[in-house]
């Protein structure tokens, strides 16, 4: 047998032990990596400020734990708890607010009062106590899930921001790329990376303040539930829902059903109708103008919008990340095999 094939076989074998061994963090090795690449312009501003790769990844992360993971955590904990804390009473008064707007329902809604009828027939204290509690028993778990996988990725990012180059430059001899593809695929991935991560923060707090405003002028504290509702609203799906639904229901037990459309309205046609159709797109376009003045780095902004919502549909949370990411990577790689063609059509 020639070495090479034998070296060949080792390879394949030890690969195949590593994926056993790290299986169970792939995805969050993975988004840590992507993280770091969307990240290394933050990385790079605090190693020239610190003076220190280890300080400058330790400040990194920290920064990331307290932006991205600490609020949105704490978001999910307190939720839970609320839900584990309802009083009974609130229950009946929703139960009962309930039966009187299906038995007398407004004016402009009595069309809707043969299907409505039926659907809350069953509606009752236990049905109500049974799905809260239901709700809150995913949500916990969702939420110990969620702040594991958030701890990782934190450890994992860290160990990529130190050793970021290192790595890099391995892969680099490892695959035998050249210099020019490295750096193409590099760039796209980094820039493609950074504008995602850009776009998500931003429309995350333009959302939360949105939500922060009508809410204060409720009453209620619109900073708090502002930064809620903005972390909230990664969630792919219903993450919105999670915010505006017990606002609204609250606001009919306590007999205010005009606040309650209000807020329900309010959330659907301005942020999640308004703001993340029409407006996200134009943030995305935006920073993507920004941040990059290659303009072979730049990807079409409405590209990495579906991108973004194709990855939640596919993977959930953390498909906000993957999605831009697989994207940028198979266009890139595209871009590489027209160049290898072009070169080929040149020499024949």
């Amino acid at each position: 047998m020639k070495p090479q094939y034998f070296i060949a076989i080792l390879f394949a074998t030890s690969l195949y032990w590593m994926y056993l061994l790290y299986a169970p963090f792939l995805l969050v090795i993975t988004i840590a990596a992507l993280l770091a690449v969307s990240t290394a312009s933050i990385q790079g501003y605090f190693e020239k400020l610190f003076g220190s790769k280890l300080v400058a990844a330790s400040a990194s992360s920290l920064l990331l734990a307290v932006l991205f993971f600490a609020p949105l955590g704490y978001f999910l904990a307190t939720l839970t708890l609320w839900l584990n804390e309802i009083e009974p009473d609130t229950l009946q008064n929703i139960e009962v607010y309930i039966h009187s707007f299906v038995a007398n329902p407004p004016e402009y809604l009595q069309f809707l009062q043969p299907y409505i009828s039926d659907y809350f027939a069953d509606v009752d204290v236990n049905t109500l106590t049974a799905s809260a509690l239901s709700i809150a028993a995913k949500i916990g778990a969702f939420s110990a899930g969620f702040l594991k996988n958030a701890f990782l990725v934190i450890v994992f990012y860290f160990f990529a921001q130190y050793n970021g180059a290192y790595i890099v430059s391995f892969i680099k001899r490892v695959l035998q790329m050249s210099v020019e593809d490295s750096t193409l695929l590099a760039r796209e991935l980094s820039s493609v990376m950074s504008v995602v991560f850009y776009s998500i923060i931003a429309t995350a707090m333009l959302e939360g303040a949105l939500f922060g405003i009508a809410v204060s002028f409720m009453g209620y504290n619109g900073l708090l539930f502002g930064i809620m509702y903005g972390f909230a609203s990664l969630i792919p799906v219903v993450g919105g829902v999670l915010m505006w639904l017990p606002f609204m229901l609250y606001e009919f037990s306590i007999g205010h059903p005009n606040s309650a459309v209000f807020i329900a309205l309010y959330s659907i046609v301005v942020i999640s109708i308004v703001a993340d159709t029409f407006i996200k797109p134009l943030i995305i376009k935006e920073i993507n103008r920004k941040l990059l003045t290659d303009d072979d780095a730049k990807l079409n902004e409405l590209v990495i919008f579906f991108a973004i919502i194709a990855g939640l549909t596919t993977f959930g949370f953390w498909g906000m990340i993957l999605g831009p990411a697989i994207t940028a990577f198979f266009l890139t790689i595209l871009k590489l095999f027209e160049a290898r063609t072009r070169e080929c059509d040149t020499k024949s």
